[in-house]
């Protein structure tokens, strides 16, 4: 058991010495996602924020309960000249579900939320008890459907990323299997640490209403098994300056790099 937690200290201690000298780690939270039994809590992880991006797991798990979306591949939708297109030319071209979870493709987003309406994304926003429950941004361009979880009302602490990871984890949410089981298709990230099998999803926002990328958050959340084992993470930093690439993705690359510590010898049976 000392040798496990010990491997657990080096582990978040790793975090914190891989984060770039302009990246202020704000928080790191793991758990066991079968007992939610917190084994790495570090700085402030009770603080709401936006999630970003990272709602996109969200909005996956409800758009394919509802049927808006049918399969990995299904619907394949156009953009059009207006939508949002700040991700460059990737996002000009036609998008399916894992090309809009790998892309972080924000248009497409905005087009699941639509189909939903207001009340129905509410509703499951509601349900899935995810942060601060609020989906309505009265005011400003992004409000409700069309970008609640984007420096607006929606908020919610890298804790609370981290109980709803395990929900997803143990399927304990009111979705479909279908639901679950294309979410955590398109949400499979391609580096296996060690042997760790990890589906999560970055995000990159920022305090107030209007992005600033000089004061980024870096989010990476999801989950993690090998094994028997199966782990809810929930990783937060902020750039003190501007810098490329965004912030959510160097946090993706820095929590992949220190994962394999979970793994260290002398972990409970």
């Amino acid at each position: 058991m000392k040798h496990w937690r010990r491997a657990l200290f080096t582990f978040a201690a790793g975090l914190l010495a891989a984060a770039t000298s302009d990246a202020r780690p704000i928080c790191t939270v793991v758990a066991d996602a079968a007992t939610g039994q917190l084994l790495v809590q570090q700085g402030d992880c009770a603080t709401r924020v936006t999630p970003a991006s990272t709602f996109k797991v969200a909005i996956s798990l409800m758009g394919f309960d509802a049927g808006v979306l049918k399969d990995m591949h299904t619907p394949t939708l156009d953009f059009h000249a207006g939508y949002p297109d700040w991700g460059g030319a990737p996002w000009r071209e036609p998008t399916d579900p894992a090309r809009w979870m790998k892309l972080s493709i924000f248009w497409y987003s905005q087009q699941v939320t639509q189909a939903l309406g207001q009340a129905r994304f509410q509703q499951y926003t509601t349900a899935f008890g995810y942060g601060n429950e609020d989906a309505t941004s009265p005011t400003g361009e992004l409000n409700g459907v069309m970008g609640a979880w984007v420096n607006a009302s929606l908020r919610i602490s890298p804790l609370e990323q981290v109980a709803f990871m395990r929900k997803i984890a143990n399927r304990t949410l009111p979705v479909s299997a279908h639901a679950f089981d294309m979410t955590e298709r398109i949400t499979l990230i391609d580096t296996q640490p060690d042997g760790w099998i990890v589906h999560g999803k970055t995000g990159t926002g920022s305090p107030g209403r209007k992005y600033d990328a000089s004061h980024a958050y870096g989010w990476f959340v999801g989950w993690a098994a090998k094994g028997p084992r199966k782990v809810a993470f929930a990783y937060l930093i902020q750039d003190d300056e501007r810098q490329t690439p965004n912030a959510g993705l160097r946090a993706r690359d820095t929590f992949l790099a220190t994962l394999p510590a979970l793994a260290e010898p002398g972990r409970p049976q």
